[in-house]
């Protein structure tokens, strides 16, 4: 019970920050008035695409939890990628700072490859979940570079 206990936190925990964080910028987010780079997808793709990924990211710190393998490195990588990720939209939309966005998915890009590695390197499971949020961010990068070269 206890792990299952675990596993509930950790899940609703990165799920509800990412709903606070969709509720709060949504008043702000003006994606479709944008002029978007080619392979841009809609925007009701995002809600989904990001409850799919916050849930992988607190099963995969939850496995590292259950397995008390989550030591202050882990818990360190895993809520500063959150901090990141977390204040990539606010940049995004509200303050419409799209370049500074882009530097910053940048700095984003790299704590989540450094989190795949000190997860992978912890339980294999754990770092491999996290490979569609790598793989979502780079899209992402992509689609916010575009995004600015085209709305400069």
């Amino acid at each position: 019970m206890e792990k299952i206990k675990i596993y509930i936190k950790s899940i609703l925990t990165t799920l509800i920050i990412g709903g606070l964080l969709g509720f709060i910028i949504s008043g702000y987010i003006d994606y479709n008035s944008l002029q978007k780079p080619f392979l841009s997808p809609p925007s009701i793709v995002f809600p989904i695409v990001w409850t799919i990924l916050y849930f992988l990211m607190g099963l995969s710190y939850g496995i590292l939890k259950i397995n008390n393998l989550a030591d202050s490195q882990i818990n360190l990588i895993y809520i500063l990628q959150l901090i990141v990720n977390v204040l990539w939209p606010i940049f995004f939309f509200v303050f419409k700072w799209r370049f500074f966005a882009f530097l910053w998915i940048l700095l984003l890009l790299a704590l989540i490859i450094i989190m795949i590695i000190k997860f992978y390197n912890k339980n294999k499971i754990a770092g491999l979940i996290q490979i569609p949020y790598l793989l979502w961010t780079v899209f992402a990068t992509y689609l916010n570079f575009g995004v600015y070269l085209l709305n400069r």
